[in-house]
């Protein structure tokens, strides 16, 4: 017999309602739940492919430890005690910090991690921790970490009441939505547009969300922060600075005026490749526009002044009245979140050992993990365990990455593939499908564009322990518990851990264990009055409302304001004026995203790898023809720290001296057991990335604007 089960997809930041149809244990039907609160029947390619993710016959269903150089099926006890006798030793002989952690985005989306992640890293004390972040948006929680006092007080596009939407470096009608979370975003431009709205897009490639704006500007890579300075400069210059409401919460405006005076729309055009008379128009259209609003991706965080450009987005939607108010950049109220007020924003508390790099968040840069491993020393990294990533694809100079894990003593991975990285390790503990375990997306909906509330129980039985069983075991590992412990014992600390913070009595839950347990005191202790038992008899989600206004109550800072010249910033404006002594000529690499891809994690389902080569690095017709390329030939790319060689796709979609190749390729190499992304290898654009090319404030990896050299193959 045929049911229907509506769950939320958790494959990407959309957050979609979907219906899934199972019949005698098997997917027969993905379609949009168009009774969903928040996306009303939306859906992409890869919330229709979660069948066939849940079905692959290469997904791991069994720990695997290695025996005599292989690795082979093990049961799970015998998996928790090579975990045991791999660990102990070197925390006892070398201390916490001679294990490092990297977490994968995949944990993001999966309720069991992110809340029972915390609680083994935390267990294991180390401050080697790294994450996806710093190849990715760590710019943007160290900008609004010092600007509102909170790293998670990331304001977001009130996209569904602006009129004026200005986008660097975003591609959302692929991405589905970045740090925004907002189903159907083709949808929510249209009417944008259809309400007398207007979409501008600022990025180096003529994109699917380029082609569709009212406006395009085809930026010199990594320039992004000059232009928004200009911008900046511009509102000062032409009296158009309004605080409305935020007057009187906002320190720093008479700094930021002085910071702005160099970059001037004619010192800043020649290097941005933007005309100062159109640089002028964008600020004034802004600033003319009443509703509006600025959004900067991840082209604005990966480059050498990503925490700047993240910065001054916010700065230019303070400068024109645009923050916390309707139709500009608000501040979500999540049904379910961290809670309580935290203390002041800060970087530094260490720093990596080899560099020097500072903390930020929590997290060291992931580009400095290979040499903590290699470099000999106090404090050096003797062990490794990674939760759903896979960082020998997706971080910078992998291929020096890959060759330090070999370095390793020991290694273990949370991961439900034998992948790129996990078949570097000595014990993988795979986990549950996603239609195997219950689902709240606890992180995203903190970047939601409405305020929506949405559960989703397991739609079929496993015989696999749930990743927060598997994590509770490795923190009784570590803190010397053994992996025998009482499970049940450790997971009434840690509700009872979050009743307490929350002023709860823990038995307000019960009958509950695991991660519905804690999201039911998490709703309870949060600003709706909601409990787990509320979202179970709402199985389309529950309406929260359109986003409201939350400053003051919002803002962490010592001073209780908005810290519009934060002085880590501030310092850092001189190395961005630098600058200005005029552009390059050498030929630079930008990534891009995919409709069907999310990372590499996605590439070992048949349904999204199908049609042509999608891993090619895009040319444009005049550096093609000067440079001897050829549609369909094959190029090599070099950098200082490597090279490959991927074929060529002639296209006027790329801006000239600009060259494009996605990320999360590169299956072919030996020891994986993903057969469909075998057969679909492509190339790892980040065996050319470089490692020692990081944004100063945060470490984020510079993933766009490589310097490289192309010539035919």
């Amino acid at each position: 017999m045929t049911t229907t089960h509506h769950v939320t997809c958790p494959l990407c930041e959309a957050t979609c309602g979907l219906d899934v149809s199972i019949d005698g244990g098997r997917v027969t039907g993905v379609r949009g739940d168009a009774a969903d609160v928040f996306s009303a029947g939306f859906i992409c390619p890869k919330g229709a492919s979660i069948g066939g993710l849940h079905h692959d016959p290469d997904r791991l269903r069994t720990p695997l430890v290695r025996r005599d150089g292989e690795l082979a099926e093990a049961t799970w006890d015998g998996a928790f005690a090579a975990v045991e006798a791999g660990l102990r030793p070197i925390l006892a002989e070398h201390g916490s910090d001679a294990v490092a952690v990297y977490a994968g985005n995949p944990s993001v989306h999966n309720l069991a991690t992110t809340l029972y992640g915390r609680v083994f890293f935390k267990a294991l004390g180390t401050k080697n921790f790294y994450t996806a972040s710093t190849v990715d948006q760590m710019p943007k929680h160290v900008s609004v970490g010092y600007l509102f006092g909170d790293p998670l007080a990331i304001p977001v596009p009130d996209i569904d009441r602006t009129g004026h939407l200005l986008m660097l470096g975003a591609n959302p009608l692929v991405s589905n939505g970045s740090l925004m979370t907002a189903p159907d975003m083709r949808g929510r431009l249209r009417a944008l547009r259809a309400r007398g709205g207007k979409l501008v897009v600022v990025d180096p490639k003529r994109t699917r969300t380029a082609e569709f704006a009212d406006e395009h500007h085809s930026i010199r890579p990594g320039t992004d922060a000059l232009l928004l300075f200009a911008l900046v400069h511009v509102l000062f210059a032409e009296n158009r600075v309004s605080l409305g409401r935020l007057d009187g919460h906002v320190a720093g405006v008479d700094e930021v005026r002085e910071l702005a005076r160099p970059f001037s729309p004619a010192a800043v055009a020649p290097v941005t490749g933007i005309d100062a008379a159109e640089i002028r128009r964008m600020a004034v259209e802004l600033a003319d526009a009443g509703q509006a609003v600025v959004y900067g991706r991840i082209g604005t965080t990966t480059q050498a002044f990503g925490t700047v450009a993240s910065w001054l987005v916010d700065v230019l939607n303070v400068l024109t009245g645009n923050l916390d108010t309707p139709g500009g950049a608000m501040f979500p109220r999540a049904a379910a979140g961290p809670g309580g007020r935290r203390k002041p924003f800060r970087t530094g508390r260490w720093h990596s050992r080899v560099r020097g790099f500072p903390e930020a968040f929590g997290e060291l840069p992931a580009a400095t993990l290979a040499e903590e491993i290699t470099t000999p020393g106090e404090g050096r990294v003797r062990a490794l365990v990674t939760v759903a990533g896979n960082p020998c694809l997706s971080t910078p100079n992998s291929d020096r990455l890959t060759a330090a894990i070999g370095e390793l003593d020991f290694m273990v991975s949370l991961d439900v593939y034998r992948n790129e990285t996990t078949r570097h390790a000595d014990v993988i503990l795979p986990g549950p499908g996603p239609l195997e375990r219950p689902h709240y997306d606890l992180a995203l909906y903190q970047n939601a564009v409405r305020n929506v509330a949405n559960w989703t129980p397991a739609a079929l039985p496993t015989d696999l322990p749930q990743e927060w069983e598997t994590l509770l075991r490795l923190t009784a590992i570590v803190t010397g518990q053994g992996a025998g412990a009482d499970i049940a014992a450790l997971d009434d600390f840690v509700a009872a851990g979050i009743a307490g913070r929350a002023g709860l009595d823990v038995s307000v839950a019960a009958g509950r264990t695991g991660p519905e347990r804690l999201l039911d005191l998490m709703l309870r202790a949060g600003p709706y009055d909601l409990t787990l038992a509320d979202l179970e008899a709402a199985p389309h989600g529950v309406d929260l409302g359109p986003l409201t206004p939350r400053i003051p109550d919002v803002l962490c800072t010592a001073s209780g304001k908005i810290e519009l010249a934060p002085e880590a910033v501030v310092a850092d404006v001189p190395r961005l004026a630098a600058e200005l002594t005029g552009p390059s000529d050498q030929l630079v690499l930008i990534g891009r995203r995919q409709l069907s891809s999310n990372n590499s994690w996605m590439h070992n389902v048949e349904a999204l790898v199908r049609g042509k080569n999608r891993c090619t690095v895009q040319v444009h017709p005049a550096d093609a023809c000067r440079l001897g390329l050829t549609e369909g030939g094959v190029a090599t790319v070099r950098s200082r720290v490597g090279k490959i060689e991927v074929p060529v796709e002639v296209t006027d979609a790329i801006r000239p001296g600009v060259v494009s190749i996605p990320h999360g390729w590169g299956h072919a190499v030996e020891g994986v057991t993903t057969r469909i992304a075998a057969a679909h290898p492509g190339v790892n654009s980040n065996l050319v990335t470089d490692e020692t090319l990081l944004d100063a404030l945060s470490g984020t990896a510079v993933l766009n604007g490589i310097p490289v050299e192309v010539t035919p193959a």
